[in-house]
C-alpha cells in the first residue's frame, strides 16, 4: 500500500515537470509572438491555456485525494500541501504569458514593440525562458538549495524592466500612447510571470526543508 502511496507522489512530480514544462513552452511562444507579430503562435498559446489550467485542476484533485486517503503527516504532508501552491502559481505564470500572446494578437499584423526596444524585450524573453527551464529542474531534482539560489532571479528581472523604462524615457517617441501602454502591460507580465515561478521554487524549498524562505505568498 506505501509503495503505491509513492509511486502517486512520484507521479504527481513528474506532472509538475510537465506543467512547468508547458508554462515554459507557453512563454516562449508568446515571446516570439510579441517580437514578430505571429499570430499563428501567438493563438498557439491562447489556445494552449486550457489544457494548462486542466492540468493544475487535475493535479490539485489527485493531491487533496491522496491527503483525504492517506492522511500523510509530517514531509508528505509538507510536499501535498505544497504541492497545491507550486501548481497555482505554475498556471497564474501560464495566465501571464497568455496575456503577452493577446497583446500580440491585439495589434497582429504589427509587432508591439517597437525596433530600438526589441534588445530589451528579447531579453525579458530569454530571462523568463531560462528561469522556466530552471523550475523544471528544481522540480524533477527536489533541490532544496538551488530552489533557495532562484531568488536571485527577481532582481533580474526587476533590472529589465527598470532597463525597459529608461529606454522607452530615452527614445524619441513616435510610436503613440497605446504602444506605450502595451509595453509597460509586457513589461508586468514578464515580472509577474518570473515573480510566480520564483514563488513556486520557494514552495520546492518548504517541501525539502520545511522552512519558509522570504515572501512566499499570493501573487496577483
Amino acid at each position: 500500500m506505501r509503495d503505491a502511496y509513492h509511486e502517486e507522489l512520484d507521479a504527481l512530480r513528474v506532472d509538475m515537470v510537465d506543467l512547468a514544462r508547458r508554462v515554459r513552452t507557453a512563454m516562449s511562444r508568446a515571446s516570439r509572438a510579441l517580437l514578430e507579430g505571429d499570430l499563428a503562435v501567438a493563438e498557439e498559446v491562447i489556445d494552449g491555456d486550457d489544457d494548462v489550467d486542466q492540468m493544475r485542476r487535475d493535479i490539485e484533485r489527485r493531491i487533496v485525494d491522496l491527503i483525504a486517503r492517506q492522511q500523510p503527516v509530517a514531509s508528505d504532508l509538507r510536499v501535498l500541501t505544497a504541492g497545491l501552491r507550486i501548481v497555482a502559481d505554475l498556471e497564474r505564470a501560464g495566465d501571464h504569458a497568455v496575456h503577452l500572446a493577446k497583446l500580440a494578437r491585439r495589434r497582429y499584423p504589427m509587432t508591439v514593440v517597437p525596433e530600438p526596444l526589441r534588445p530589451v524585450i528579447a531579453r525579458m524573453g530569454e530571462a523568463a525562458v531560462g528561469i522556466a527551464g530552471e523550475l523544471e529542474e528544481v522540480l524533477a531534482t527536489a533541490d532544496a538549495a538551488r530552489a533557495a539560489s532562484m531568488e536571485r532571479h527577481d532582481d533580474t528581472m526587476d533590472a529589465l524592466h527598470r532597463a525597459l523604462l529608461r529606454e522607452m524615457l530615452e527614445t524619441p517617441w513616435s510610436y503613440g500612447v497605446d504602444t506605450a501602454i502595451d509595453l509597460a502591460y509586457a513589461s508586468r507580465y514578464f515580472e509577474r510571470y518570473a515573480d510566480h515561478l520564483v514563488s513556486a521554487a520557494r514552495h520546492v524549498n518548504y517541501q525539502v526543508t520545511g522552512q519558509w524562505t522570504a515572501e512566499v505568498g499570493d501573487l496577483a
